[in-house]
């Protein structure tokens, strides 16, 4: 009896023991389970280590505090030349004539807020009918990519023309500044990304969005890809005129893709300054271009007998002598036979036209603050038939930050 006792205690001392290390067990896993802070800690770690271990010290340093909040001010330019010929064998003529469109400079201030080389700035414009411009960029030690997207629509315009009889300059270069009669709008999406072949020693984020700071000088090779796309928009009837002379066109859209490859240099002439400039030509290896029309009651031609024309038919879109369409010297805006309807649109592809990206960088930095100054330069071309488009569009930005 007294040994079943004895066993008996045994067993009950030996269960409590091992409920007990259940518990604590249990108690020991739930506090070593990681917190969603804990795991974001754990990322920014992760981020931290790799950033250092991807460049050499010597040349590049990553500063301890990756938070980085950035105040901007910005000027725009953007110049849009469309450029459109006509031929008339018949007459032995052909003219050519340039609509220009030179908004002033857009003036606009913004921010810029992100972790390491990953951020988004938004800005807002200082300029009348200049838009707003949204951008998203992020780098690493071996490439980088932003994006960024504006939209605004101007009036002010320049024209210019020029004839010719039997390939001779027929009288002289006319040419005049005016406002558009309804605002044409452009708008532009700008994807880039580029890849370092130095990125141990180089680094292109120095000088622009200083996720990192440049001790030494050096330079390298990079391959970048850029994908562009933008539209050019003067629907209004209002602009008729234009789309007469322009072979109905009234709308223009644009998807472009390029491959360039560059080199880009910063220069350290003192602890903390760095300068960079980079150049990158470029070959588009997709080029389509869809362009949207009106038809018209009116064409482009040389003078000729309109009288025998009579009155225009909607129903059957003749004038009373059975053509079409008569010559544009008889038109006057206001004028109520004046007709047009959806001309359809056509697509076309091309490839190799060649564009430009340049860039210069200046930053210095101090204790935890830093300031910049940046520059780029872009250039896109299209064409389509007789009409050609070109695109220049750059900006001057002045950047004051703070690492956090």
């Amino acid at each position: 009896m007294v040994g079943r006792m004895i066993i008996c205690c045994l067993l009950f001392s030996l269960n409590a023991a091992g409920q007990e290390q259940n518990t604590t067990d249990s108690v020991s896993t739930q506090e070593s389970k990681p917190t969603l802070m804990g795991r974001f800690h754990q990322v920014q770690q992760f981020l931290d280590t790799r950033a250092k271990a991807k460049v050499d010290p010597n040349y590049i340093e990553v500063p301890d505090k990756p938070w980085r909040v950035i105040l901007r001010y910005k000027e725009n330019m953007v110049n849009v030349d469309y450029y459109h010929s006509a031929d008339f064998p018949a007459t032995h003529e052909h003219t050519e004539w340039d609509l220009r469109f030179e908004p002033p400079l857009a003036s606009s201030i913004g921010f810029w807020v992100g972790y390491r080389g990953t951020g988004f700035s938004y800005s807002k414009s200082l300029s009348k009918n200049a838009g707003r411009y949204y951008s998203f960029s992020t780098t690493g030690a071996k490439y980088g990519f932003n994006f960024r997207l504006r939209r605004f629509n101007t009036n002010d315009a320049q024209f210019s023309a020029t004839d010719h009889k039997d390939g001779q300059a027929d009288g002289e270069r006319y040419d005049t500044a005016f406002n558009m009669p309804t605002p044409v709008w452009i708008r532009s999406v700008y994807v880039n990304g580029y890849y370092v072949f130095n990125g141990r020693r180089y680094s292109q984020a120095a000088a622009y969005n200083q996720s990192v700071i440049q001790r030494r000088s050096a330079g390298s090779f990079l391959l970048g890809a850029t994908w562009y796309q933008s539209s050019f928009d003067y629907s209004e009837i209002d602009n008729a005129f234009f789309m007469i002379i322009g072979d109905g066109v009234r709308r223009i859209k644009v998807h472009q893709a390029n491959l360039g490859i560059g080199y880009g240099y910063n220069w350290v002439p003192l602890r903390g300054l760095v300068i960079n400039a980079m150049a990158m030509p470029t070959v588009s290896v997709y080029n389509r271009v869809k362009v949207y029309k009106y038809d018209f009651n009116y064409y482009l031609a040389p003078k000729e007998p309109v009288d025998d024309y009579g009155e225009y038919n909607m129903q059957t879109k003749t004038w009373a002598n059975g053509k079409p369409a008569k010559p544009l010297t008889m038109w006057k805006k206001g004028d109520n036979d004046l007709y047009y309807w959806d001309g359809g649109s056509e697509t076309s592809y091309s490839a190799l036209r060649l564009n430009l990206d340049l860039r210069l960088g200046i930053a210095y930095n101090w204790k935890n603050y830093f300031i910049g100054l940046q520059a780029q330069y872009n250039n896109f071309t299209y064409k389509k038939n007789q009409s050609k488009v070109n695109i220049f569009d750059a900006y001057a930005r002045l950047s004051l930050g703070v690492r956090l």
